[in-house]
């Protein structure tokens, strides 16, 4: 099967080089928009020879429909610039049968943190949908938390592609400002009331969701960071969410 790989970046120049290493010889079309990037990300991505085009960023689902639009191929792979195919995923798709029955395939992905091979955390084995006949498929959801769906029947394939989340401190925190603050206009979208036990109760909840329920203290140092990261996440993101309710308060 021909397939297009799309992906949407923004300063990804610590992690593009890998991601698409992984499938120059498996995408015979490479689709990357960028939102805007300040680094070497599009000069990186043009030495693989993808097309790039630029969109500002409203939404994750959004950027990726645009993405995916632009591909020729009816089958694509979706990535993030932070993921990386395995050789033997890369060799099960390539085995795949142009008649293949299915419309879209999903994928095991396992996540890394600060570069440590996590097993739990709620960052072992995942399942995502990331091969799909574009005909087919689409993105849903707001500005954040958007998942590709597929309109037939979905197979899963056997092998895993990598994750490699926040290689370090660095990493998490240039994310953080922007993904807390996503994930404070979403439930400011869908009418989310604030209460002071979202600050006092939530936070506490999230890192023993991860470190206890999740088993995140199997994972060592990066386990208990993870938590950590968890419930200070948690908290700035009711914090914002306070913030939005005042200021919308104010200005009535």
């Amino acid at each position: 099967m021909k397939i297009s790989l799309v992906m949407i970046t923004k300063n990804e120049e610590i992690n593009l080089p890998e991601s698409l290493t992984s499938v120059k010889d498996l995408a015979d079309e490479i689709i990357i928009v960028d939102s805007g990037s300040t680094d070497n990300t599009v000069k990186i991505a043009e030495k693989f020879n993808a097309k790039v085009f630029y969109r500002d960023f409203d939404s994750f689902s959004n950027q990726k429909n645009y993405a995916l639009s632009l591909a020729k191929n009816n089958w694509v792979l979706h990535l993030d610039a932070d993921e990386v195919l395995s050789e033997q995923l890369k060799n099960e798709i390539k085995n795949t049968p142009d008649n293949t029955p299915y419309d879209g395939f999903y994928l095991i992905r396992t996540n890394s943190f600060l570069m440590r091979q996590m097993k739990h955390a709620g960052l072992g084995r995942e399942i995502r949908l990331r091969l799909a006949k574009k005909s087919l498929s689409k993105y849903i959801g707001g500005i954040i938390h958007e998942e590709l769906v597929v309109d037939g029947r979905t197979g899963y394939m056997k092998e895993i592609f990598y994750h490699h989340t926040c290689r370090t401190l660095d990493n998490y925190f240039i994310k953080f400002d922007k993904y807390t603050t996503f994930g404070a206009v979403k439930m400011y979208d869908n009418n989310k009331n604030f209460h002071m036990t979202d600050l006092a109760f939530r936070p506490v909840i999230e890192f023993l969701k991860r470190y206890i329920m999740r088993l995140g203290f199997l994972d060592g140092k990066e386990g208990f960071v993870w938590a950590v990261l968890g419930m200070y996440y948690s908290f700035i993101k009711y914090v914002k969410l306070w913030q939005l309710i005042k200021t919308k308060k104010k200005n009535q």
